[in-house]
């Protein structure tokens, strides 16, 4: 387990974590994925799930990135009500920062709604870049936002600040 800050952990999800990961689920989407989509993410050859917990070892968020080739992609993320706002969904996006740079990857891509507001800010401060939409892409109709983050980017402007 890796402490990323006093409170919270980060590690792998295992099938013993589902039952909360549903619960999270559920409560987060109108369309949430069901046990088997979970499951097919823990044993998938590119992907790496991880979960957060607090220092009482609740499960307080999830993600579910991939990593094929140089390509990343964010393709499921929640935090438990309660837990929001408090720099969970940061922290476990960092990791999956963190995995993805150290495997070399070019990008990590993700969707996200065009009315949440909140997460298009955390992304945008942790340095991901809007790249495009997608017209009618949620069950409702709701547009989805292509948000990257470039890896090769970020090169770019370490250079510069060493400079």
């Amino acid at each position: 387990m890796i402490s990323l800050n006093d409170d919270i952990f980060i590690r792998p999800m295992l099938e013993s974590d589902l039952t909360e990961v549903i619960a999270i689920e559920t409560s987060s989407f109108p369309n949430p994925w069901n046990l088997e989509h979970f499951l097919d993410e823990i044993k998938a050859q590119y992907s790496f799930p991880l979960v957060s917990l607090n220092g009482s070892d609740k499960l307080t968020g999830y993600i579910c990135p991939m990593l094929l080739f140089d390509e990343g992609h964010i393709m499921n993320v929640a935090v438990r009500k309660g837990f929001r706002g408090r720099g969970v969904g940061k922290l476990m996006i960092e990791k999956v920062l963190a995995e993805c740079r150290e495997k070399d990857a070019a990008f990590l891509s993700l969707e996200v709604r065009i009315s949440n507001l909140s997460a298009i800010s955390l992304y945008q401060r942790l340095g991901f870049i809007e790249t495009g939409q997608r017209k009618k892409y949620y069950e409702n109709g709701e547009d989805a936002i292509l948000m990257e983050y470039l890896f090769s980017l970020e090169c770019s402007i370490n250079k510069k600040r060493r400079k």
